[in-house]
């Protein structure tokens, strides 16, 4: 069906709005780059807008060789691995007998897991469990309060629901167990929705820094979203720059630049691998059973 003259100006202009719209997100981001890669001298001069001016590298060679950096990006990749790992583990064991009929007291506990959903314990009691459990400076702060998150184990059992049950009768016809049908069938057939959820848990785990501020008080332990905190907020670093005051005060704004897009590079790369699987998950997820 052809479309008709006004239909396609419609077209055009809902288009480039569109990407109007995309270019205005785009625009800090692509400042923030230029300025990493610029003088110092032209960043403080305000020379800096969407390119580089005066190029080069020296911020990231800066970056990159401080050990406060590189241990509070460790500790990001670290959190972030096994907290992804962890989770969607934990999620698909809840998220699976919870979406079969023949278990009892399911709609039970499933108001109770859409309960936390509305209302929590709040930070003080949240805070007073963590400390009982002497998890207070420890790595494990970072993975065990936030394992489960009721959200994906929703969407984890809306989606179990759609897979045909005759797949689980005919494996246990064959003498499977039921952790061998959830990790050799129902798993497998998951992948969308598991590839949603730990791109929510990964991003979530990246981004965090409320945790660390309040249950984290060794630095070594301390992830990379407070390093660039301390960066960005009071300009507080340890990367060596010159011996001339003026030069520092300078150099701060390049490596603040250069510290944010080393930041956000990893979930950048990671991003485009699960984006196939990414709409496909959360909209079967949400809508089936």
């Amino acid at each position: 069906m052809r479309m008709t003259r006004g239909e396609r100006w419609f077209s055009v202009f809902n288009h480039l709005a569109l990407g109007a719209f995309a270019l205005l997100a785009l625009a800090p981001f692509i400042h923030i780059l230029a300025q990493s890669f610029s003088s110092y001298r032209a960043i403080m001069s305000g020379e800096v807008s969407f390119l580089p001016v005066e190029w080069t590298t020296e911020a990231y060679v800066k970056v990159f060789q401080d050990p406060g950096f590189l241990q509070a990006f460790l500790v990001s990749v670290q959190r972030t691995v096994l907290g992804t790992c962890l989770s969607v583990l934990l999620t698909c064991m809840l998220a699976y007998p919870l979406s079969r009929a023949y278990i009892q007291g399911r709609s039970f506990i499933m108001f109770f897991i859409v309960f936390t959903m509305l209302f929590s314990g709040g930070m003080i009691p949240t805070y007073l469990v963590v400390k009982q459990l002497q998890l207070m400076n420890t790595f494990w702060v970072y993975i065990i309060p936030g394992a489960i998150n009721a959200f994906h184990a929703v969407i984890m059992k809306n989606f179990f629901q759609s897979i045909p049950s005759e797949l689980e009768e005919s494996a246990r016809i064959d003498g499977a167990s039921n952790l061998g049908i959830l990790f050799r069938i129902v798993i497998p057939l998951s992948m969308p929705a598991i590839a949603t959820i730990a791109l929510f848990n990964a991003v979530g785990q990246w981004n965090s820094f409320f945790d660390a501020v309040m249950y984290v008080t060794d630095s070594s332990l301390k992830p990379l979203q407070i390093y660039l905190r301390e960066l960005v907020m009071s300009g507080q670093s340890n990367i060596n720059t010159t011996d001339s005051l003026e030069r520092q005060l300078l150099a701060i704004e390049s490596l603040k630049a250069a510290a944010l897009i080393a930041s956000t590079l990893p979930i950048l790369i990671v991003y485009p691998f699960l984006q196939k699987y990414f709409v496909k998950g959360i909209m079967i997820g949400s809508v089936k059973g």
